[in-house]
């Protein structure tokens, strides 16, 4: 699957909850629910190449000054909570997510994340794209074991990054985030 197609098929289940679909909330958040829906329309085989394709298109964003962009906006953020957070931000869009890949600081235009520094609901990382893949895959087959042995073997074949990429800083330097992520640090540090 290109990538094209994966984020047609995320801007369909998007386009499906409509005003929700940026409710990056748990525990009501629509999206990971209607795009299992969506990809439960698919072969197996295609739900797999969602999945494997889903990698490829959040390996892209990592990269170091996403990360210190999702310490600030989550309070913090770790391995798995940054794989996460890569998951979310694919499911508000690819126009989102690309914006975001390029300028982390353009997250301070996202509704969830003024949301978010105001101490409102939302979190971008809340449901991976692993859950809806699995949903799908499960309402398909019945199992999903031969989901994660397609995955597996597939992302055998790919290089992978080995760590972020991008300029590093200690992401609890305020004055460096102040530098390197104005519009956010203005957000959630002011």
């Amino acid at each position: 699957m290109d990538s094209n197609e994966w984020w047609g098929l995320v801007e369909r289940a998007r386009d499906a909850v409509g005003d929700r679909a940026d409710d990056r909330d748990a525990p009501d958040d629509p999206l990971p629910g209607v795009l299992a829906d969506v990809l439960a329309a698919l072969e197996p085989e295609r739900i797999a190449a969602f999945a494997v394709t889903a990698v490829g298109v959040t390996d892209s964003a990592c990269r170091w000054p996403l990360w210190n962009a999702a310490y600030l906006i989550e309070g913090g953020c770790g391995d798995d909570g940054f794989m996460d957070f890569r998951d979310g931000l694919a499911l508000l869009g690819r126009e989102t997510y690309s914006q975001a890949v390029a300028d982390p600081d353009s997250l301070a235009d996202v509704p969830v994340v003024v949301r978010m520094s105001r101490g409102e609901r939302g979190w971008i990382g809340y449901k991976s794209l692993s859950a809806p893949v699995t949903e799908a895959y499960r309402r398909v087959r019945g199992e999903t074991d031969s989901l994660d042995a397609a995955v597996e073997a597939a992302l055998r074949e790919r290089i992978r990054p080995a760590a972020p990429q991008g300029e590093s800083w200690d992401a609890e330097d305020d004055e460096a985030n102040r530098r390197r992520l104005p519009r956010l640090a203005a957000l959630f540090l002011d």
